[in-house]
């Protein structure tokens, strides 16, 4: 290890076990008991604490924290661990916790698994390799989670869960059994337009006769007996005169994945 991958303002504890060609910013802290394996890069301000043993090649973002005390009202500050693979990425925010002696004591993460912005394991979790965790998405305690898995942006998994390999779970999903593997599990999407968005418009100034056409065309497109297609060569025989209704009518017939309705 040399000296100069360690920035000057960085804080590694005396007893860390640091690799070769570990690179450590400015204001970033590897805390007692903690190793980390050759070519680990913590960026400014990312956080390991221990005990935690890192393989080779881990990229810790800013502000994450990892290693930390389990989330866990008894604990009492019991000799637990995190032990963590190889070719993983932490991005910014990101959380992971060390284990509890109720649930054998370690956390464990393999390798090659890529945890997105305020991501989330909990104590006693383990994860394998290749996995996907997608913004907000969040493991409580005692999760297991196999190989080759997507989480989807904030979706929370209960504890004792388990995700099966090759399984993908959509965003904004909440996991409270096991999810299957292979298999792609997505909450019920009841998402609705209401029509014109009055009062932001109004705020925006607005006129009341933009708004009377935009309310005309919403009513067409969505309250109306009328496919979109009707509702549009409706729109651009009545409303012609409106730039805005104009404008969505560009939007709907460009929209290719479709529109909320």
């Amino acid at each position: 290890m040399s000296v100069a991958n360690i920035h000057l303002q960085a804080a590694v504890a005396p007893d860390a076990k640091l690799g070769s060609g570990v690179q450590i910013g400015a204001y970033a802290v590897v805390g007692d008991g903690v190793e980390l394996g050759d070519g680990c890069v913590l960026h400014a301000h990312a956080v390991v604490g221990g005990p935690s043993k890192v393989g080779r090649d881990n990229v810790f973002h800013p502000f994450c924290s990892v290693g930390g005390d389990p989330q866990d009202l008894g604990f009492r500050g019991e000799h637990t661990e995190l032990v963590v693979g190889d070719g993983n990425t932490f991005r910014e925010y990101v959380t992971v916790s060390r284990g509890t002696l109720k649930g054998g004591g370690r956390t464990s993460i393999g390798n090659r698994n890529l945890f997105l912005a305020s991501s989330h394991v909990g104590h006693d979790c383990h994860v394998g390799d290749n996995n996907l965790f997608v913004n907000g998405a969040t493991l409580a305690g005692h999760v297991t989670v196999e190989d080759f898995t997507t989480i989807g942006f904030s979706s929370p998994v209960h504890q004792f869960c388990r995700v099966g390999r090759y399984a993908y779970v959509g965003a904004s999903t909440v996991i409270t059994q096991d999810v299957p593997p292979f298999s792609l599990v997505v909450t019920e999407r009841q998402t609705t337009c209401f029509g014109v968005n009055k009062i932001g418009l109004q705020r925006k100034g607005f006129s009341k006769e933009r708004m009377h056409a935009l309310q005309r065309a919403f009513r067409l497109l969505l309250r109306s007996k009328l496919n979109t297609n009707q509702a549009l060569r409706e729109m651009r025989a009545s409303l012609a005169d409106s730039a805005d209704v104009a404008e969505l009518i560009r939007f709907v017939e460009t929209a290719e994945r479709g529109i909320v309705k």
